[in-house]
Formats: structure tokens, sequence, C-alpha cells
């Protein structure tokens, strides 16, 4: 069997999983069946089953993975639509883009740090909670594993997602843009796909803090790296 047809097999395969998938999690909201934990799941199993390797697989679907830019970007559409919304709380959203940037960064170097993980660890798990095209562009400045930090990004929103609602429940946090903004600061896409289904302003500013968390990450990541890793 060519590795042409493997790979066109294995594209196909993967939209129609991810097709299924969202059917089903449309149908029940269970954590299990959302298409960013499910299809993964199933394609992992797949490969191993098959015995096909990562990269007859990736052949012909490398290009799913340019479509996380042009992706990242749409969700600016909803919040041009609604800049009225962002004028009136511009120093509130600023201030707090800011501090969850910092204190992500900070807080997983620190906990990696505290059980003595590897620095290439360390250095990948530095941009987990920003969305994959920031990550993996911050991730290059500050000498991160590709493939760890879009693990880290993967789990970092699922995780997010999965217990955003408890987190809310049990801190008493009713505001929309607070919701929307702890969402989309702790769990980048998955948590704005979350936002969304809470509510119209929710998602919006979701996506706004989302996108304004990558862009600074991505700017301060020389320094950051530079204060991290070699003044310490």
């Amino acid at each position: 069997m060519s590795d042409f047809f493997i790979s066109l097999s294995c594209l196909l395969a993967t939209l129609a999983i991810y097709y299924l998938n969202k059917k089903l999690y449309r149908r029940w909201h269970i954590l299990l069946l959302m298409p960013l934990v499910m299809t993964p799941l199933i394609l992992v199993a797949l490969l191993l089953l098959t015995h096909i390797s990562w990269q007859s697989y990736i052949g012909d679907s490398h290009w799913l993975l340019w479509l996380l830019g042009p992706a990242t970007l749409a969700f600016a559409v909803p919040v041009y639509e609604n800049l009225p919304l962002i004028r009136r709380h511009w120093m509130s959203l600023t201030a707090g883009v800011i501090t969850a940037t910092l204190v992500a960064v900070l807080s997983s170097v620190w906990l990696a740090r505290l059980m003595t993980l590897p620095e290439d660890i360390q250095r990948s798990l530095a941009v987990r909670s920003i969305t994959t095209p920031f990550a993996l562009a911050a991730a290059k400045q500050i000498g991160g594993q590709p493939d760890l930090v879009a693990l880290f990004v993967v789990i970092t929103g699922v995780f997010g997602m999965a217990i955003g609602d408890l987190l809310f429940l049990r801190l008493a946090i009713k505001q929309k843009m607070a919701k929307g903004a702890s969402l989309g600061a702790a769990s980048h896409g998955a948590g704005t796909a979350r936002a969304y289904e809470l509510g119209q302003q929710e998602g919006v500013v979701s996506s706004l803090v989302m996108m304004l968390s990558g862009i600074v990450t991505v700017i301060l990541a020389p320094f950051i790296s530079h204060l991290l890793w070699v003044t310490v």
C-alpha cells in the first residue's frame, strides 16, 4: 500500500471521525464525547492498531494544522461586532489579560520546578494556557518542544472547560464578563467554545481575552525566557 493512499485514507478517516463525534456531542453533552477529547483518542488507537506511523498519517493531513490560524482569527468577528461592550470595559479587560498571562506562565513554571521536571518540559508548560497557534509561536522563542506544547495546550483546554462551571458555582461567580474572561484566559479555544454555549457576551469576552493573552505571551516570550531561565 503506497504512502499516498495511507495518508489520504488517514485524512478521510480524521474528517469522518470528527464529523460523527461532533454529532454525538451535540446530542449528548458529555466531556468524554467532546471532539477535542474523543477524536484524538480514536485516531491514536487506530494508528496503534494499524501500525501506521505519524509521518504517514500527517502526510495529507498537515493542512488541518494550518487551519488552526484562520480558525483562531475567526473569533475576531464577534469581537468586532461587539466593540461598544469592549470599549466600556477596556480597562478591566486589559488588567485581566496581563494578570492572567503572568499568573499562567509563572505558576506553570514554578510548579514544574517544584516537581523537578526537566527544563524542556518547564519551557513547554509555560505557554500551555494560550491557544495553539500562539503557543507554538511563543514556544519557539523560549525553547519549548512543539509536540509537548500542543499536548499541554489540549489538556489545559479540556480540563479548564470541564471544571469551569464547577468553579463558577463554588466561587459564586455570576457575572457574564467574569465567566467569559476566565474561560478565555485559562482554557483558550476549548474554553471559548464553552463560553459561547453559556451566552453571546461570555463568548465575545472569552474570544477577546484568548486572543489578547496569546498576543501578550508571544510579545513577552523573550523577556519571560530571560527572566526564568537565564537570570536564575
